[in-house]
């Protein structure tokens, strides 16, 4: 049965990867995914790893407390099985929803800023011609920018943005490239920048201060090289624009409230936590919360049918529901695997193959162009007990970093290139020959460089 369940989520997994040939949905891909991993793994026979784990052995205790020894006695091996499993799902659950609730509060928060064109604050500001002053402008822009909000997001407003500045096609999809890089960097380093950054966030592997203080100099290295190559390669102009007075179009007056709002909401997250030690998602609520509240006194004279779009119950409806049930569909996949004892059996191969901790994760950095990172994290996260590999361990930075800014090496390997590729209809084959070397020489140089300083920024492990 363990073999039926490693075949369907290698299925799953191919089905991801060829979303757009199969012209399947990833989400639907991985709900299946991951609801017939758990379902084949409760009615499997329990093999001798599971019986023999930790786990198993701890629930027995809590379980044969709970029942009394009599009642205990009483169960049968596959219901005392059948039992660890729903309870190893329901444990999973718990974790998972955090990470969900996290991102549906934060999405929303961003869609509410953009519905009152908060983000314009920031592009209107952008008057350049010099095609090279620009593009160091763009690409730092997209860098802190994702660092507060996320790769994705900031993609989708940089994008939006180039596309009234640089009417020239091919001399635009420079930029975009760049952006997809910037976007992925600059989201590595902060907790709420990268969707696999704020997994390991929310799990405890590793910490706000220390992950913003070891991962910024690798992520802006990460971008700097790309950038210093392409200021001395590029040439061309940005093109004759059309844009008449910077047209200003919609913008509502409370843009600049919503924006201020909304960037507070998002940092005030870290120092929520920090304070309070309340989950992740609590702070991103109460930041919701508030916004949702100031929404709903804005505009006061506005028709009510109008209004609900610059409402948070407006944003919740543009609210991208697909990729959040992406993330439950593979984390169910990766949490069955894990519960299984599959992931520990794999960490332990690679630990025999490669030794070294560094080469491993720098591969699964690179595979992440490739696979989707989310669930690489997830089953990294699997792989690695916290026992061992302590909060801000060498693994989890290092892990944050490489499955972070891997995935600028491929076109397909990032939420931030697979929007780009869809917002400007980019050839595969062009990203692979003008953009994956650049991303692929930062991505190696932020990775030495993270190598260098890792050991004067070391954290110790936790006196017991």
């Amino acid at each position: 049965m363990e073999a039926l369940i490693i075949a369907i989520f290698v299925i799953g997994y191919f089905a991801i990867a060829l979303e757009h040939p199969l012209k399947i949905n990833k989400t639907a891909s991985t709900l299946l995914t991951g609801v017939l991993c758990w379902t084949f793994f409760i009615l499997s026979n329990p093999s001798n790893s599971i019986l023999s784990s930790s786990a198993f052995s701890t629930f027995s205790e809590h379980l044969k407390l709970e029942l009394g020894v009599s009642k205990f006695d009483a169960l049968t091996q596959i219901e005392l099985y059948r039992e660890f499993v729903l309870t190893q799902l329901n444990e999973h659950l718990a974790g998972i929803s955090q990470i969900l609730f996290f991102l549906l509060g934060a999405m929303t928060i961003v869609e509410l800023v953009d519905a009152h064109h908060g983000f314009r604050f920031i592009t209107d500001r952008i008057h350049t011609k010099n095609p090279k002053k620009l593009l160091w402008i763009v690409a730092w822009v997209a860098f802190f920018l994702s660092s507060i909000l996320d790769n994705l997001t900031t993609t989708i407003v940089m994008v939006s943005l180039i596309r009234k500045l640089i009417p020239d096609k091919q001399m635009r999809l420079f930029f975009v490239g760049i952006i997809v890089i910037a976007a992925n960097a600059g989201g590595a380093w902060t907790p709420i920048g990268d969707v696999t950054t704020t997994m390991l966030w929310i799990g405890g592997q590793i910490s706000t201060g220390n992950i913003m203080v070891t991962l910024f100099l690798p992520s802006i290295t990460c971008l700097l090289i790309p950038l210093l190559v392409l200021n001395f390669t590029l040439k061309g102009t940005l093109g004759q624009t059309n844009d008449k007075a910077g047209d200003t179009g919609g913008v509502v007056k409370s843009g600049r409230v919503m924006l201020l709002l909304g960037v507070s909401a998002l940092v005030f997250v870290p120092i929520f936590k920090t304070v309070t030690h309340m989950p992740p998602y609590v702070g991103m609520l109460l930041g919701l919360g508030v916004l949702w509240v100031v929404s709903e006194f804005i505009n006061p004279d506005l028709d009510d049918s109008i209004k609900k779009n610059y409402t948070a119950a407006g944003a919740l409806s543009r609210v991208d529901v697909p990729s959040v049930l992406f993330f439950l569909g593979i984390l169910l996949a990766v949490g069955a695997l894990e519960s299984m004892q599959l992931l520990h059996h794999l960490a332990t191969w690679l630990d025999h193959t490669f030794g070294d901790q560094r080469i491993i994760v720098t591969l699964i950095g690179m595979l992440s162009a490739i696979v989707d990172n989310v669930p690489l994290v997830a089953a990294s996260m699997g792989m690695y007990n916290m026992d061992i590999y302590y909060q801000d361990h060498m693994v989890w930075e290092y892990l944050a970093y490489c499955a972070g800014t891997g995935g600028s090496i491929l076109i397909i390997g990032s939420a931030a290139g697979v929007a780009a590729m869809g917002m400007e209809k980019i050839d595969f084959i062009w990203y692979l020959k003008k953009i994956s070397l650049l991303a692929l020489l930062g991505y190696f140089a932020g990775a030495i460089i993270y190598l260098i300083i890792q050991p004067y920024l070391a954290v110790h492990p936790p006196v017991h």
